[in-house]
């Protein structure tokens, strides 16, 4: 079984996929972690380097590689991962996936600490921030809410999701 971990970021994707691989003993990737170990760059370089098509066409490609193993893994996604090319269609039909959402003021508060990190938000101001997250997780809702299971991570410990996460696969395997 294939268990897929999407949302914007800052969500927990990466927190809640370890925590998660440990309780169930699952094999974890991280598909950033994977596409940096693929082309032998970080994430910030590979964006610099390739731009983001270049980007989006080697994590489509390694998605593919992940999404086709035989072994129980969980899959911690990027946050724009189902927004490009069939992504989120190939999610859907190759794991069990599922969102890990949380609001706007939650994703802030998180990110506002790691911005250095993330490429897609190092530049924009601290005043910036809320409304730019709240524009780009309108547009990527739609694909988000193709998961099969949505789990609100706003005031809970990674312990409540991972059974949250955890009960919903027994409820529906």
């Amino acid at each position: 079984m294939i268990i897929s971990l999407l949302g914007y970021m800052g969500s927990g994707k990466s927190h809640i996929s370890r925590t998660l691989a440990q309780k169930i003993n699952f094999k974890l990737f991280d598909l950033d972690k994977e596409i940096s170990l693929h082309l032998g760059k970080d994430i910030p370089t590979i964006f610099k380097e390739m731009g983001e098509i270049g980007f989006r066409k080697a994590e489509k490609h390694i998605l593919e590689q992940l999404l086709s193993s035989e072994e129980n893994i969980i899959l911690s996604l990027g946050g724009g991962t189902p927004v490009y090319y069939n992504n989120m269609d190939t999610i859907t039909r190759h794991s069990k996936s599922f969102y890990l959402r949380a609001k706007v003021g939650t994703l802030v508060e998180r990110l506002s600490k790691q911005k250095d990190k993330r490429p897609l938000i190092a530049r924009i101001s601290e005043e910036d921030l809320p409304e730019f997250i709240a524009k780009h997780l309108f547009e990527r809702n739609t694909y988000y809410n193709e998961a099969e299971f949505i789990i609100d991570t706003d005031n809970k410990t990674d312990e409540e999701i991972s059974n949250e996460i955890i009960h919903h696969l027994q409820l529906h395997h």
